[in-house]
């Protein structure tokens, strides 16, 4: 190969990206057939703006897959590409529609793999109503640490139930109490059933000796219902000696649709009060 010719190869870089979506109307974040997806949308944005040919050929992984209804705000997905000038937000965002956007990007090692490499996944569920919040903050403490789960996640294949919450802390903002669960892994349905735990607490259903004894599933069992899909966000995931470039005009761009849709549904708020009203009288 001559000189000219060799000065024109170009390697492929691999690039992670920050991503937001709103689930509603998604039948979870991994790609599935017939029905949408975030990934499915994601990898058509992909490929229509010439990052990829396809997700195989790209290596494309993703840090997780989020359910049906569920939201995120710092999932992360990595991919190759020979147009690593292009893989950046704003270009991205003009293939997607308004409620997935990308937010951050980076170069990132060619063995980087975003689900394995992660040191921690921050998860917020936001809970509607009034609770003992004191009788739900020392039942944090009963789940934090290193304990076996079985009987706060839905079974997938022969996975270890066992997990390590680092961190749980909760906090009343007006008629909402906000969760946030910090882990390095957790198991399928994992913090919606914790977060219906902590609401049975909290409205007195439940005590903790009750959430002790859940904890030790070998000698006690009892099924619980996840919390709904729509009060749970993926706030972030993390990882070492990654320097994210966040797109300044993609942020102020999608926090102009999120106006839009705030305003929509806190309208609709009012609508809802004001029937429920009527409908009391």
């Amino acid at each position: 190969m001559g000189l000219l010719e060799h000065s024109s190869v170009v390697s492929d870089m691999r690039i992670a990206l920050k991503l937001s979506y709103i689930g509603t109307r998604y039948s979870g974040f991994q790609v599935q057939p017939d029905v949408a997806t975030v990934e499915a949308v994601l990898f058509d944005a992909l490929v229509e703006s010439g990052l990829i040919k396809s997700p195989g050929s790209a290596r494309y992984q993703s840090a997780g897959r989020t359910d049906r209804g569920v939201h995120a705000t710092g999932q992360v997905i990595a991919f190759d590409t020979d147009k690593p000038d292009l893989a950046v937000p704003r270009i991205i965002n003009s293939k997607l529609p308004d409620d997935v956007w990308s937010w951050a990007h980076a170069v990132v090692g060619d063995d980087f793999d975003p689900r394995r490499d992660a040191i921690s996944r921050v998860y917020r569920y936001i809970l509607w109503g009034t609770y003992d919040v004191s009788s739900m903050r020392s039942a944090t403490k009963v789940l934090s640490g290193t304990h076996d789960f079985l009987n706060f996640l839905t079974q997938d294949g022969g996975r270890s139930t066992r997990r390590t919450i680092q961190r749980i802390d909760l906090r009343v903002s007006g008629n909402f109490t906000i969760l946030d669960v910090i882990a390095s892994t957790f198991a399928w349905h994992m913090v919606r059933k914790i977060a219906t735990a902590l609401t049975m607490i909290g409205s007195g259903v439940r005590d903790k000796d009750w959430l002790e004894q859940m904890l030790n599933p070998a000698e006690f069992e009892e099924g619980l219902e996840p919390a709904p899909a729509h009060g749970l966000i993926l706030r972030d995931v993390t990882y070492e000696n990654i320097e994210w470039v966040e797109d300044r005009y993609a942020m102020k761009r999608a926090a102009e649709n999120l106006r839009e849709h705030l305003s929509w549904h806190s309208v609709m708020s009012e609508v809802l009060k004001e029937m429920q009203t009527t409908m009391l009288k």
